[in-house]
C-alpha cells in the first residue's frame, strides 16, 4: 500500500498548522483574547497529533516484524483514540476557562482588529479543511480525515470569533456597551460546547476498532455472500468473523463440508477462494482474508 501521497499531505498540514498556531497564540496573548489564544493553542497541539499520524502512516506500509507479525494496523485506531481524547480534553479545558472568565467579570478587547484577524484565520482554516477532506476521500485515509476535522474545528472557532467580535464592535459605545467585556468568554464557551461532539464521535468510532467490534455492514455482506455460496455449492454450513482495524479489514471464513466430499486439487480450492473474494469485493493484497475448509464443526 503506497502512502507517500498521504504522508506528503500530512507534512504539508503540519507546516501550515504550526505557522497558524504560533500566529494565533501571539495575537491572542497580545490582545488578551481567550478565544484567539485557544484557537492557536489548539493548532499547536494539533501539530503534535498530526506528527503522530505521519509516523503511523509510515509504519502501516511496513511488513511487520517477528514481534508484530500481523503488521502495524492496530496503531492507526490507537493514534485516533489518543488524538480524539486530547482534542476532547482541550475543548473541555477551553470551556472551563471560558466559564471562569465569565464568572470573574470578563475583559475588554480591541474587537475591530480581532474580527479582521479571525476572518483571515477562518478563511485559511476552512480552505485547508476542504482541501484535506478532498484528499482524504481520494486516498481513503482516516488520518487525513481526522486532520480535516481538526482544520474544520479551527475554522469554526475563527468564524465564531469573527461573528462575536463584529457584534461587539457594533454595540461598543452604545447602551449595551457594558456587555462587550463578556463577549470573548461567551464565544469560547459556546464554541467548546458546540465542538465537543466532534472529537467525541471520533473517539467512539476509534474505540470500536480498538475493541474489534464487528462492522455491521461488512459482517452482513460476508454473511450474504457465504449464504449464497453454501446454497449454490451444497456446503453444509459456514461461520465468519470480521473486524476492521484502521484501513485493514480482517475476514475469517470457515466452510463446513461433508467428510467424503472431494474438493478437487489445490487449484480448484483456490478458485473457490477467488470467487468468494470477488463477490466480497476484497483485495487480498490489502486485506487479511482467510478461507478454510473443514469437515469438523468444532474447527469452526
Amino acid at each position: 500500500m503506497d502512502t507517500s501521497r498521504e504522508q506528503r499531505q500530512l507534512r504539508f498540514s503540519i507546516g501550515v498548522t504550526f505557522l497558524v498556531g504560533v500566529a494565533c497564540v501571539a495575537v491572542g496573548l497580545l490582545m488578551h483574547s481567550q478565544a484567539i489564544a485557544f484557537d492557536g493553542f489548539y493548532s499547536l497541539v494539533d501539530v503534535v497529533l498530526t506528527a503522530g499520524s505521519l509516523m503511523v502512516s509510515h509504519l502501516v506500509t511496513s511488513e511487520g516484524s517477528r514481534r508484530f507479525q500481523f503488521g502495524y494496523w492496530h496503531l492507526e485506531p490507537l493514534v485516533l483514540v489518543f488524538n480524539a481524547a486530547v482534542l476532547t480534553a482541550i475543548c473541555s479545558y477551553g470551556g472551563f476557562t471560558a466559564l471562569h472568565g465569565l464568572l470573574t467579570g470578563g475583559h475588554e478587547l480591541a474587537f475591530g482588529f480581532g474580527a479582521a484577524w479571525a476572518a483571515i484565520m477562518g478563511v485559511a482554516s476552512l480552505g485547508m479543511a476542504l482541501y484535506m477532506r478532498r484528499e482524504s476521500k481520494a486516498l481513503g485515509s482516516v488520518l487525513l480525515q481526522l486532520d480535516a476535522k481538526g482544520w474544520f474545528i479551527g475554522g469554526c472557532i475563527s468564524i465564531a470569533v469573527l461573528v462575536g467580535f463584529a457584534l461587539a464592535s457594533i454595540i461598543q459605545g452604545g447602551p449595551l456597551s457594558h456587555w462587550t467585556r463578556y463577549i470573548d468568554s461567551t464565544i469560547l464557551l459556546v464554541l467548546t460546547i458546540a465542538l465537543l461532539p466532534l472529537p467525541l464521535g471520533s473517539l467512539w468510532q476509534a474505540f470500536r476498532e480498538v475493541l474489534q467490534v464487528a462492522p455491521d455492514a461488512l459482517d452482513q455482506r460476508v454473511r450474504d455472500v457465504m449464504g449464497a455460496m453454501v446454497q449454490e455449492r451444497g456446503y453444509l454450513d459456514f461461520s465468519s468473523y470480521v473486524a476492521k482495524i484502521g484501513r485493514m479489514r480482517f475476514i475469517d471464513i470457515h466452510i463446513l463440508v461433508e467428510t467424503t466430499r472431494p474438493l478437487g486439487d489445490m487449484g480448484d480450492v483456490d478458485a473457490v477462494r477467488d470467487e468468494i473474494a470477488r463477490r466480497l469485493g476484497s483485495d487480498i493484497r490489502a486485506e487479511w482474508l482467510t478461507i478454510v475448509f473443514t469437515a469438523k464443526r468444532e474447527w469452526m
